[in-house]
């Protein structure tokens, strides 16, 4: 038999790319947490760093996307949406996995996903939801494409 593909495809979507998309990402956004506790949460409180964190995390997962649409492959919108539920699915077992390694409690984990109580997490995985619709629209826009 021939050589396996470098990509597994179920669908359109090669989805060892958008891992490897996704864990340049989490990296990403692991350097911003460690940058805001050290930086910023001494001078505007823990709930305010992390407010602060989303929109500069949200703009990290837009340069990354952008980065690495083209690259993962996903070229239809069924395709980039299903990439999108795959990060956003990654990113809460990750944020879990991490809060609870940390010895966070459920109700601390949760706080960041409810805006009652300042949490902006759910903007964030929202916006991370579409973060790969918009990169490829923005590159297609620079290429002089329509999408």
């Amino acid at each position: 038999m021939g050589s396996e593909p470098a990509t597994h495809h179920l669908g359109t979507v090669p989805w060892r790319r958008a891992l490897l998309a996704w864990m340049f990402i989490i990296l990403a956004e692991t350097l911003l947490g460690i940058t805001r506790e050290i930086f910023l949460a001494p001078v505007l409180g823990d709930l305010r760093a992390r407010q602060w964190g989303v929109p500069v995390g949200c703009l990290i997962i837009l340069a990354i996307a952008c980065l690495t649409t083209r690259w993962i492959g996903a070229t239809t919108r069924a395709a980039q949406l299903q990439v999108g539920i795959f990060w956003v699915v990654l990113t809460l077992l990750f944020e879990v996995i991490l809060g609870r390694a940390l010895g966070l409690d459920w109700d601390r984990i949760l706080s960041d996903y409810n805006p009652a109580r300042g949490g902006f997490m759910l903007f964030g995985l929202a916006f991370m939801l579409v973060a790969p619709l918009l990169a490829a629209r923005l590159r297609n826009r620079r290429s002089g494409k329509t999408a």
